[in-house]
């Protein structure tokens, strides 16, 4: 692994680590201002929402700029949100910022990889990025467990005197978000050390006409091709479905293991293990010109979720949802290794991330604001859990009807 490819997955570990444990550092904060509970879900559209909206100028821009600028800028606004947030904006808002910031780092630390290395070196690449990703939103999930818990701000008052009390941060949430605010400096350190590479795919004009109907021009051409239509609704329909999966099993961990906020977002670690090693084994075993060999694992992993309603207890719930993590990323690596490869020669990788992302949180908006429906509904989590496996399995079995022989 050379040096550079090594700077830019430690710039995106740390990025990520702050951005997982800031999730549920900003649940814990709602909860402590008394909010209802259908604000859990929307908390996650507000930072999915701006990859919708901006979707169309956050490719042109990752590919007008050195990629490594695009992250650094990216992750000071991400930090932005995050003292905004411990400045007592409300969550809802401020957590809307941060997903501005990520809505502009995505394309560019996907679209590097494409730049970085040759098509043959892709699935490894993502196995690599992916894997990474993996274990920050693992610690993300641990470290937010454990940083909103009360007695890390105990200890933390036991060695630093009173001043976490006089500087403000009088609770766990907001001590919770002045350590999530550290992992940003770090990962901006990195970013000023991420490889500067040639700028490919520059737009010839940025007159806001033109870059509209530059993105419509991509949408068509990513949707008409038919590696690139299954890739895309292949990974839109995996990041709504986990997006959503991590608020379920918040809740289905307490309706049926009885267990609290802190233990079931470690619970949630177990899933992102699993994708760990789903990525690891694509990596190894799936070459790109076989990626969509994969999509029956998609169906199988559905059909496991549908099984949690019959788990009452903790120590067999572990080993299900390592399982449902691991045919998660066994299937998503490749699907996303094929995306970027069929936007990187159609239209630029920064263009193609974009688009990807478009499609990805218009998926995670809906299935999420589903969620909250059906929360509001007060319909019971064992038939939440067992309608969301089916609406996947029945998904990833239609798209492997129709595109399970494309590459054939």
């Amino acid at each position: 692994m050379s040096r550079g490819f090594f700077t830019i997955l430690a710039a995106q570990f740390f990025s990520s680590l702050a951005d997982n444990a800031l999730l549920f550092g900003a649940i814990a904060l709602l909860k402590s201002l008394g909010a209802p509970p259908w604000q859990t879900p929307v908390l996650q559209q507000s930072f999915v929402f701006a990859f919708i909206v901006l979707a169309p100028f956050v490719g042109p821009f990752a590919d007008a700029l050195p990629k490594g600028k695009v992250m650094f800028i990216s992750n000071a606004i991400k930090m932005g949100g995050c003292l905004a947030m411990l400045a007592g904006v409300h969550p809802l808002l401020a957590y809307g910022v941060v997903g501005v910031g990520a809505a502009m780092y995505s394309p560019a630390k996907y679209g590097i990889l494409t730049e970085f290395f040759p098509p043959d070196k892709l699935v490894w690449a993502n196995g690599w990025m992916e894997g990474l990703t993996v274990a920050a939103i693992i610690l993300g999930a641990v470290l937010g467990g454990l940083l909103i818990g009360d007695q890390v701000l105990a200890y933390a008052s036991h060695w630093l005197g009173a001043m976490p009390f006089q500087s403000g941060l009088d609770s766990a949430p907001k001590f919770a978000l002045a350590a999530i605010l550290a992992l940003y400096l770090i990962a901006a350190a990195f970013n000023l050390y991420v490889p500067n590479l040639p700028i490919d795919h520059r737009l010839p004009t940025r007159t806001l006409p033109y870059i509209l109907r530059d993105f419509w021009s991509c949408f068509r051409q990513l949707w008409t091709d038919p590696l690139g239509q299954v890739s895309l609704a292949v990974t839109a329909l995996f990041w709504g479905a986990g997006s959503t999966l991590r608020l379920i099993v918040l809740v289905w961990a307490a309706a049926a293991l009885h267990l609290n906020l802190e233990q079931a977002t470690q619970l949630t670690a177990v899933v992102a293990i699993g994708i760990g090693i789903g990525a690891a084994l694509a990596g190894k075993a799936v070459p790109l010109d076989h990626s969509v060999r994969v999509l029956p694992v998609g169906i199988a992993m559905g059909l496991t979720v549908v099984a949690m309603v019959f788990v009452r207890d903790w120590r067999s719930a572990v080993p299900m949802l390592a399982l449902i993590g691991i045919m998660a990323g066994y299937f998503v690596v490749p699907m996303n290794a094929l995306l970027q490869h069929r936007g990187h020669l159609l239209m630029g990788a920064g263009h193609s991330i974009a688009l990807q992302n478009f499609n990805e949180n218009i998926s995670i908006l809906l299935m999420l604001g589903a969620y909250a429906v059906m929360i509001q509904a007060e319909l019971p989590i064992q038939a939440i859990v067992v309608i969301f496996g089916l609406f996947v399995a029945a998904s990833m079995a239609l798209l492997a009807r129709f595109h399970g022989h494309d590459q054939d």
